[in-house]
């Protein structure tokens, strides 16, 4: 009987530290501000988005969550930067889906593999692309644009935020589905000087997310004439879908939230609760849409499942677009 007495308090004991570990690691998470590194550039789509969820979950944790900007070497260096952060849920890291579909040779660490390279978190914002051109180049819808790339095969000039960015795959998706030909000028540093050599003629046509647009859209500088929506979004009713001509076409930029390898579960079950909260708040809703970004709430095991699918998607247009390089 003693012997079960002993073993009964033991049993007990183990639980409550097991709680006490778990309350340990969270705690009043988070007790202090905490950073988002993301390797988009500052004014482009993601970040956009990123911003007002950030400001999302700090209202929600009353702790600033700070975002920092680290562009450049093909996305590897957010991704150093974050894989080599303290596990500990105060720096967290969201990629998005070039992070994790990159053309071969890689930058290095890049492409991003979940759950190997990092903790999946949850969903933050989806932005489908949209098709915009330059006035003076006399065009007004997107069959009038492929009729006029067949034309003149190699002659339209189209701006990307980089190479094998979702702005160049989409546009190698789309010449592969149009049966056309484009002439690929790729910027760095986000969409600001490809929508100023738009809106002067200097190239012809850009694919971007709507915010990187926005201003340029709204003064009549370029001209949507397309986004690669499964249907027109209710904000830009009278923008046709890339389906409606080409149909089945869909291009959509995502991002997500990671955490270094090592976070504690019960973390990251509090960071994806959370996020889906702040993203399921419509406030927050109201402010993304008119930006052409959209929430799509996910816990870990969805959002792994999902990259997981994109990738998949994606691969035969790298493939192809490699294939072409040789």
């Amino acid at each position: 009987m003693k012997g079960n007495w002993t073993c009964y308090v033991l049993a007990w004991l183990l639980a409550v530290a097991s709680v006490a570990g778990a309350n340990a690691q969270t705690g009043q998470y988070p007790t202090k501000p905490l950073q988002i590194i993301t390797d988009s550039s500052a004014g482009s789509t993601p970040d956009v988005a990123l911003r007002i969820v950030a400001d999302g979950l700090t209202q929600s944790w009353k702790q600033q969550v700070l975002v920092n900007n680290h562009p450049g070497a093909g996305g590897s260096l957010a991704v150093r930067l974050a894989a080599a952060a303290a596990p500990d849920g105060y720096t967290l890291y969201q990629p998005v889906l070039s992070t994790f579909v990159s053309l071969r040779p890689p930058a290095p660490n890049v492409p991003v593999h979940v759950p190997q390279d990092f903790l999946p978190i949850g969903f933050v914002a989806e932005n489908p692309m949209f098709i915009a051109v330059a006035p003076s180049l006399g065009i007004s819808t997107l069959p009038e644009l492929i009729a006029r790339a067949k034309k003149a095969p190699g002659e339209i000039t189209y701006a990307t935020t980089g190479v094998g960015r979702l702005t160049h795959l989409t546009g190698e998706l789309l010449q592969r589905e149009a049966g056309i030909k484009l002439l690929l000028v790729p910027y760095t540093g986000g969409p600001s000087h490809a929508v100023t050599d738009v809106a002067t003629g200097r190239v012809a046509m850009m694919i971007e997310g709507y915010s990187g647009v926005a201003g340029a859209a709204r003064s009549g500088s370029i001209k949507l004439i397309a986004v690669a929506s499964a249907k027109r979004l209710a904000e830009f009713p009278d923008v046709p879908t890339v389906a409606e001509t080409i149909p089945g076409f869909q291009a959509t930029g995502w991002a997500v939230l990671v955490a270094p390898i090592g976070t504690p579960e019960a973390i990251i079950d509090k960071i994806s609760e959370d996020l889906r909260k702040v993203t399921l708040d419509p406030e927050l809703q109201r402010k993304l849409a008119p930006l052409g970004s959209y929430t799509n709430p996910m816990s870990a095991a969805e959002t792994t499942a999902f990259v997981h699918k994109q990738q998949q998607t994606w691969q035969p247009i790298l493939d192809e677009i490699a294939k072409n390089q040789r």
